[in-house]
């Protein structure tokens, strides 16, 4: 590997963490509605698993309420139990034509242990990005040792990758600090 790759394969990487630290926290319920708390909902549709999103319109006519619209009413029922399989810890109901989700209100003990949830959620992805910097700092060494790279180009990319971590470890605690926002003013 040569330096350049080593840098943009240690920003993709990276990011790529704090992607799926968005990702993970999007589906942590907050207080109020968020279509994407239903992102993992698995439907039984003509005996395929089927993502609840490709049978079904998911609205949000409420702040606290999640409206699911099946575009088949005869699959309305199998809806209603992929949701309660889903085990999302709301419970679904069923008008006939729609299903309706209320999100509960959060007591604020709930909100305190969701707020650790997240901060243990950012705290995964801080590990996946110091992985990152330990593989790139690997790869320089072997570099080095290898001839690949002079010791003043080894400690200049080692410098330029403990900057890009810092910069991806500052990401990732704003992002989990944001979340953390949301779910105590939820």
């Amino acid at each position: 590997m040569n330096s350049n790759e080593i840098i943009i394969s240690s920003k993709d990487r990276m990011g790529k963490a704090e992607q799926a630290l968005k990702r993970e926290l999007s589906t942590i319920r907050a207080g109020h509605a968020n279509a994407s708390l239903l992102n993992n909902v698995k439907v039984s549709y003509y005996g395929a698993d089927t993502p609840l999103n490709q049978i079904a319109s998911i609205t949000i006519p409420e702040p606290r309420v999640i409206m699911v619209t099946p575009y088949d009413k005869s699959a309305l029922d199998n809806i209603e139990k992929g949701i309660l399989e889903a085990n999302i810890g709301i419970n679904p109901a069923n008008d006939g034509d729609n299903i309706r989700l209320v999100v509960p209100q959060l007591t604020e003990e709930r909100r305190k242990e969701i707020a650790k949830q997240v901060k243990a959620t950012g705290e995964q992805s801080k590990v996946a990005v110091r992985n990152v910097r330990r593989d790139s700092m690997d790869s320089v060494k072997k570099g080095n040792k290898n001839d690949d790279f002079t010791d003043d180009e080894a400690h200049r990319l080692e410098d330029e990758i403990q900057k890009i971590t810092d910069a991806s470890i500052k990401n990732v605690e704003q992002i989990v600090a944001d979340k953390e926002k949301e779910v105590m003013n939820g």
